[in-house]
Order: C-alpha cells, then structure tokens, then sequence
C-alpha cells in the first residue's frame, strides 16, 4: 500500500524580483550614454552588463519555480530554463548552509543527490531556506 499523496508545494522567485533587474539594466545602458560622451568603450562595457543582467531577469521570467516537492521527489531547476526530477531515493540529504560576510549571514538550501548538489538561496525560493529545507524533509515519504 502507498503512502498518501501529499500535495505538491513548489517555491518561485518573487515576482518583482525580474521588474527589478530589467529597471536596473534598463539604468545600465542610461547611465552608459550619459557619461559615455563619444567613449565607447564606456558605452559597450555599460551595454554589456545590461545584457547579462537583463539575461538574468528573463531566466527569471522563463523559470519561475525552482524547486517543486511532491511525494514523487523533488524537481529543481537545472542550467538556464531546464528541470531535472530527483526521487526521494536519490535525495541524500537537505540542509541549510549559513554564512556570515561583512556582518551578514546568509542562507542557502543545499541538495544533495549524491553526484550533484543543488543550491538555492532566498532570492530563489521567495522564502527563507530554513523554512523551505523543514517542508521538503516533512514532505519526503
């Protein structure tokens, strides 16, 4: 007999967070022209980092959920816009990661399939990975 299906939970990057980066590239290539002036050098290297970080508000956009439980297993995001699906099986361990730099602590979930770790931190999840890592252990079979 098998266990009860749990309902599936998935966490997602909260939605101003890609606005935000679009608004920033989009401040990127203005100040790039505006102190540019006939540099373009300047210019390019202003342009360019708008680009990566416009890049990174479209991941944003393609892929909103990154990590998805249910009583399957576990589906993170993988690479750009892929999904890979993790058993629980091959599911070893979750943890949180905490790390204190210039007098601030972060916060990453860590899973670990066995030949890769998955890492996700709150920008990622739109909420706190310790609260994230104690619903993904309650939701394991």
């Amino acid at each position: 007999m098998h266990p009860p299906s749990s309902p599936a939970r998935q966490w997602r990057v909260p939605p101003a967070l890609p606005a935000v980066k679009l608004a920033g590239a989009l401040g990127l290539v203005a100040l790039g022209l505006l102190l540019a002036a006939g540099d373009p050098v300047q210019l390019a290297l202003a342009v360019a980092a708008a680009v990566g970080l416009a890049g990174w508000a479209v991941r944003d956009l393609v892929a909103p959920v990154r990590l998805a439980v249910d009583a399957s297993g576990i589906t993170v995001v993988r690479g750009y816009a892929g999904r890979r699906h993790l058993p629980w099986d091959a599911v070893e361990a979750v943890t949180v990661d905490r790390r204190t730099r210039f007098g601030l602590t972060g916060e990453t979930l860590e899973i670990d399939a066995g030949e890769t770790l998955h890492l996700l931190g709150r920008a990622d999840l739109g909420a706190s990975p310790t609260e994230v890592a104690e619903e993904v252990r309650a939701a394991r079979p």
